[in-house]
Order: structure tokens, then C-alpha cells, then sequence
């Protein structure tokens, strides 16, 4: 074996080198990136959120960016499908760890969050997340929308997180509301895709329901997201919960009807035109799951958002 490698997370030298692990065995990040919090010469960091104090229904999503990481195993130094390309021939991804949050006063959870993705905003690489809980997008997006300013949402989910809340309540069900509140999301180019559930309040937000998932084509739904959104600075958010239960079963807030993990990934695949400014993949709670059908779909997921970022970054834009 001359040309392979192993604890790749922690050995590689060069951050654009393609890591040749054994799937089975070595230190585990996210596909086998260097852990580091240096973000000098970085254009993409990973960074887990293990929080899940705001769940409504069943803990565990705490555990999801582990769960991630470990899944994410599966994916070794071949040109990654459907991309066709060595992810990290043009592009220095890292795995930046995980955001240290104080179990004990939750209080203080919003801001932790929110500082550790600002530092990495503010240095030009782009953050892509793996949670823990729904909640965790309201500081994620404070950080993003200080930079850039408004985005367009991009949410997949089988529900709105639309319900109305108190200020400084943290709720995985309020997230958007609290967004739009703040004037962080874009609503009039913003579009929420698998719903499957009702709330009191939509924010105006555009919403492909479920059935209406079911019904289109994945490039229909493609070319509708793209045709809303438009050329708007975009965030992008998978609730791993817009899946049908039976392609990801280990979630907090399961709901029946929802699409398959081939055609969520189609959607994504059709989503390169959009000028997408940072991501997330969240509500993986892996002690619900069986064989790892959560954590592999999220982490397939995850490498479709760097798969777009690296056509993006090797178009130049």
C-alpha cells in the first residue's frame, strides 16, 4: 500500500491533498479533513454545533455532528460523484471542530455559536455546519447577515420553524420567525421546500409543500428554487427531517411523506447557479437511527454543499 495514508485529519500537510484512509479505520473528521483552528489560506471550514436543548420532541441531535463525521468515512479519495472531481484539488476544506458550548446555562448558547461562526465569516472562508438541532441556524445566521448582509433562505424541512416565540426563548419551532424578525433573511427570495406540517405564521415566505415535492420532478424543483432565489446571496439549510422517516429515521421530529434521499440529493445537484454564502445539515439524533441511514444521507448532504462551493470556487465566482 505505498500510496496510502492513514489519520489523515491529523497528518496531512498540504490542505488540498485528497486523504487515502482505509473507510474502516483513522482519525475521524469530516471526510478525512485536517483538524486545525487555523483559517489562514482556507476556503471552506466544517464546523460541528452539538446542541440540541431546543428540541420539541426527541433529544440526541447533540450527537449528530459525530455521527456525521463517522459516516462520512464512506467517502474516500475517488473523484466524488456526481461531481467528477477531487472536491479538494482547488479547494482547502478543514474540520474546524466543534463550537465549545456551556451544557449548564444555555443562555450563553446563541453567542457562543455566533462568535465561532463570525471568526470564521470574517476570514472569507466559507462555513459549512453540521448540528445539533434546528435553533442552531438563528446564530449562524446573525453571523452570515453581518457580513453579507440579508440572504436568501434556501430551507429544506419538513417544517416552517415559522411559530410565533418569545424574544430569548430558544426553540428549534421559532428559528425563522426570529429571523425574519431580525431582518436576517431575505423574504421575498426566500423559499422553504418538503413542508409537511402547519404553523400559525409563514412570514411570506414561498413553501413547495410535501405533496407537491411528491408530484415534481427533482429538476422541476431545481429550476423553481433557482428561479425564486435568483441571484440573491444565499444560506442554505437541510433539516435531515425532510426526508421520509424511512430514509432518515434518526431525527427528533420525524414526519411521515416526505422525498427520498435520491431526490433531495438531485435537488441539491441542480442548485449551481446559486450564489450560496455558507450551509448547514442539521436534527441528525443517531440513537434513533438504524445502520447509519441518518448519518450517511446527512453526510452525503454535506458533501453535495461542498461539492457546489468547489464548481463555484473553480469557475471563479
Amino acid at each position: 500500500m505505498p500510496n496510502k495514508t492513514i489519520d489523515h485529519a491529523i497528518s496531512a500537510a498540504p490542505l488540498r491533498s485528497a486523504a487515502s484512509d482505509p473507510t474502516h479505520a483513522g482519525v475521524l473528521s469530516f471526510m478525512r479533513r485536517r483538524y486545525t483552528k487555523r483559517l489562514k489560506g482556507v476556503d471552506v471550514a466544517v464546523m460541528g454545533v452539538p446542541f440540541d436543548a431546543a428540541t420539541s420532541n426527541r433529544p440526541g441531535a447533540r450527537f449528530g455532528p459525530q455521527a456525521i463525521r463517522r459516516a462520512s468515512a464512506i467517502f474516500d479519495n475517488d473523484p466524488q460523484y456526481p461531481f467528477g472531481r477531487d472536491l479538494f484539488e482547488g479547494m482547502a476544506v478543514i474540520d474546524y471542530g466543534d463550537c465549545l458550548l456551556d451544557y449548564g446555562d444555555h443562555r450563553k448558547t446563541p453567542a457562543s455559536i455566533e462568535k465561532a461562526a463570525a471568526k470564521i465569516v470574517a476570514s472569507g472562508a466559507y462555513l459549512l455546519t453540521l448540528g445539533g438541532d434546528h435553533f442552531i441556524t438563528l446564530p449562524l445566521l446573525r453571523a452570515h447577515a453581518a457580513r453579507h448582509g440579508p440572504l436568501a433562505l434556501v430551507h429544506f424541512d419538513a417544517h416552517q420553524d415559522t411559530w410565533p416565540d418569545e424574544k430569548g426563548r430558544i426553540d428549534h419551532g421559532s428559528f425563522l420567525g426570529r429571523a425574519v424578525e431580525e431582518g436576517l433573511v431575505d423574504v421575498a427570495r426566500s423559499i422553504q421546500i418538503g413542508i409537511r406540517t402547519h404553523a400559525p405564521e409563514d412570514c411570506g415566505i414561498r413553501i413547495l409543500y410535501g405533496y407537491e415535492v411528491e408530484e415534481m420532478s427533482a429538476g422541476t424543483l431545481s429550476s423553481a428554487i433557482l428561479n425564486h432565489v435568483c441571484d440573491a446571496a444565499t444560506y442554505l439549510t437541510v433539516d435531515i427531517d425532510v426526508l421520509d422517516p424511512a430514509f432518515a429515521p434518526g431525527t427528533g421530529t420525524p414526519v411521515a411523506g416526505g422525498p427520498s434521499s435520491a431526490k433531495l440529493l438531485s435537488v441539491l445537484r441542480g442548485l449551481a447557479g446559486l450564489d450560496i454564502r455558507g450551509s448547514d445539515v442539521v436534527e441528525v439524533a443517531p440513537a434513533y437511527d438504524h445502520a447509519d441511514v441518518t448519518a450517511i444521507a446527512a453526510s452525503t448532504v454535506a458533501m453535495y454543499m461542498l461539492g457546489l462551493r468547489a464548481e463555484r470556487l473553480a469557475a471563479g465566482a
